[in-house]
Parts: C-alpha cells; structure tokens; sequence
C-alpha cells in the first residue's frame, strides 16, 4: 500500500472509533436514566388520607357535586389506568380504591395511591353507568340491563338484578328505618325507578313513569327525585315507591337532579335549567339558555349552583332566584358534571380539557389538554382529583408541588 493509502486508512480509522466513542458517551445509561413522573409523584399519593371518600356520583346522596376537600390552584398528573373502552362513567372513591366503569364491559377498582388494579368484573354491556359504594359493597348498573353488588374488596358477585333496559344512571342507596337493612335505588330505561334489598337484589317495589331514565335519583328527606325522558321531575316517598309530585320541566331530562333546602335543580333537553319546590310540587323559576340541551348535572354550594350545557359553555347562577353569576365558555360541549371544591370548581369538556376555575367570578386557574372528550364528572376526596376519558384512561391529579 502506498503512504497516501496508509494516510487514509489511519484517517478512516480514527473517525470510525471518535463517533463510536460519542456514541456510547450521549448514549442513554439505563441505571442513571431519569425516573418517569408517574413514579416519582406516587409517593405524594401515599400520603391520601385512606377514610377519603366519594361513595357515588356527585359525592353524596343529594347529589350536589359539593367536596368536603379543596384543591390546589394548580394540579399535575399522578398517574393513568388503561382500560379497553371509552370511559363515560364517572368514578367513585371509598377506602382508598377507585371505581369506575368502561366501555369494554367491565367494572375496575384501581389503588388510589398507585393507580393499579386490585380487581375487574365483567358485565354484559357497556358500563356507563357511574357506581356507588355501600356497607362493603359496590352497586354497578350496565347496558346489559343488570344491576350488579360486588364485594368491594375482591370484586366478587354478591347478587345481580335484572330490569328490562339498559342502565346509564348510578345507583344510589338509603337505610329503611324498619331496621330492615339497605336499600338500593336505580333508574333504567323500562321506565321504572327500582328499589332493591341491598343485602339480597329482591325487589321492593318499583315506580312507572312514561319514558326512560337516564339520570340518577337524589335523595333528601326519604323522597327521591329524578327526572326522565318523559320531561317530569318526578318526587317519590322511598317508603313505599308512592307518587308525591310529577312536576312538568316542559321537555326531556337527562341529567341528575341535584337537591338542598327542598329545592331539586336540573336542566332539560331545550336548555331550561329549573329549579322546583319538592315540597310543594311547582316550578320557581327557569331560565332559558339557549337551544342546546343540559345533560350536565349541576353542583349546588352555599347560594350558587353550576351546571354546564352543550352550548359550549359553563354556567353559575344564584340558586335562590336563577340570576346569572358568571358564564365561562370552552371549546366543546359541556356534559361533564362540575364539582364545587372549596373556593374552586372543576369540569371536564367535550373539547378534551380538565378546567380548574374560580368559585366566585369563573377565571380559569389551570387547564390540562387531555385530547379526548372528557364526558365523566369529576370524583374528589382529599385533594386528589380522578376522572374518566373518551380515550379509555382514568386519571388521577394531584397538588402541583
């Protein structure tokens, strides 16, 4: 080889091994790499008080969508569950385990502090419906038309209940004052409100109304209010599943009526949002807004109630006479149900966005783009917020520090 040959060949050589040599040096160290985030927030969740509690949808049997905890003016992602569906059910939260429903079928009740699985039930259908937890039990209702009692800490069948339709609305539950036990209330699409024993799935008695039921019922004062697709707030004594009032609301109810202070609040399908006199059985008032349906159940606090509506937009009005407080608009319909915590509201959008707002003028305080429509509500205990998602994930937020 002549010198020039041997010149190149050195040359070739000394380039090949200085970027093998980078290579290995900016090449990523498996040992040093940088823990991801879920990881390293998870002892943050650790420190959630396990008696936190969210029992059922919208927090408690009134339905008010009110927390018992605030959050932080900013929030970060401290984990996600996949599941295999969309998720249209809202969560619930009792002694450290979430649960919730998807759209593949199945009921899942995931570690509050770690976001992994403890169990699974599969249903026959979809479940949208939201569950609710009682006396170690977990009552979920799916589009297969069951009502299913799991136990809560292994996911073991206890009983199920069979309507004729399908199931969208959460149970919610009541103790009869005979000293009988637990009893269960749950809406279906054969136009019946059910009332079932807690402890063995018979049947008590059950309501007929005109049209499906979408929404759950609200409890106060051993009535239970609800409204369906036949466009009345019904009123019911739990007792005896007796008529009390059907009050005309003018066109389908969707959402869930919430109740305080003898007052049952709800919107309707041609955007009225009414607020009804339980005791008395008649409307006090209804603004109109707009066209668009409410299918947002409203969160009610000490003198303000806020829904949203597929107007895009989230409403605050003041709940003694209906006037508007504030509005705050997105860029997706509204039928997430808001939660009022503290001094704070959250919702979720149809425009895939968790929005943080302020109680009392609706400022936007944080956001978080999850990409998906975000049709399940809020659940909230001890400063940690969980939430369902289009995309098939339940995601868990917690304080930003």
């Amino acid at each position: 080889m002549t010198a020039p040959g041997k010149r190149m060949l050195v040359i070739l050589i000394v380039v090949g091994a200085t970027i093998l040599l980078a290579t290995f040096l900016i090449r990523p160290n498996p040992i040093t790499q940088k823990t991801p985030r879920k990881q390293e927030k998870h002892p943050m969740i650790l420190d959630v008080d396990p008696k936190a509690s969210w029992p059922i949808f919208r927090g408690s049997g009134d339905l008010r969508g009110m927390a018992d905890t605030a959050l932080a003016d900013s929030l970060t992602l401290i984990w996600k569950f996949k599941t295999g569906g969309p998720i249209r059910s809202s969560a619930v939260i009792d002694d450290g385990l979430v649960f919730v429903g998807s759209g593949d079928g199945w009921v899942y009740a995931i570690e509050l502090r770690t976001g992994t699985q403890l169990w699974s039930f599969q249903t026959e259908g979809e479940v949208e419906a939201p569950p609710c937890v009682a006396d170690g039990l977990v009552f979920a209702g799916s589009v297969d038309g069951w009502l299913y009692a799991l136990e809560a800490k292994s996911g073991s069948l206890k009983w199920k209940y069979k309507t004729e339709g399908k199931i969208h609305s959460s149970a919610n539950w009541f103790y009869a004052k005979d000293g009988l036990g637990l009893r269960v209330l749950v809406g279906s699409y054969d136009g019946k409100l059910h009332c079932v024993d807690g402890n063995s799935g018979e049947l008590l008695w059950s309501y007929q109304t005109d049209n499906y039921i979408n929404g759950a019922a609200a409890m106060s004062d051993n009535r239970a209010v609800f409204g369906g697709c036949d466009g009345l707030i019904h009123v019911v004594k739990v007792v005896d599943g007796s008529k009390q009032f059907a009050i005309d609301s003018e066109s389908y109810i969707a959402g869930s009526a919430a109740i305080q202070g003898g007052r049952a609040y709800v919107g309707n399908f041609d955007g009225l949002f009414l607020c009804a006199d339980i005791r008395k059985g008649e409307i006090l008032w209804k603004p109109k807004f707009g066209d668009s349906p409410i299918f947002s159940s409203p969160a009610v606090g000490k003198d303000v109630v806020i829904f949203g509506s597929r107007d895009k937009r989230i409403y605050c009005l003041r709940s003694n006479d209906g006037k508007e407080v504030w509005k705050f608009e997105t860029l997706g319909q509204v039928d997430s149900s808001p939660v009022i915590c503290s001094d704070k509201v959250v919702v979720g959008s149809n425009d895939g966005r968790l929005y943080l707002l302020r109680l009392t003028d609706g400022k936007e305080l944080w956001s978080y783009q999850i990409g998906e429509p975000i049709v399940s509500s809020p659940a909230v205990a001890s400063g940690v917020m969980v939430v369902g998602c289009d995309d098939g994930y339940v995601y868990a937020f917690g304080p930003d520090d």
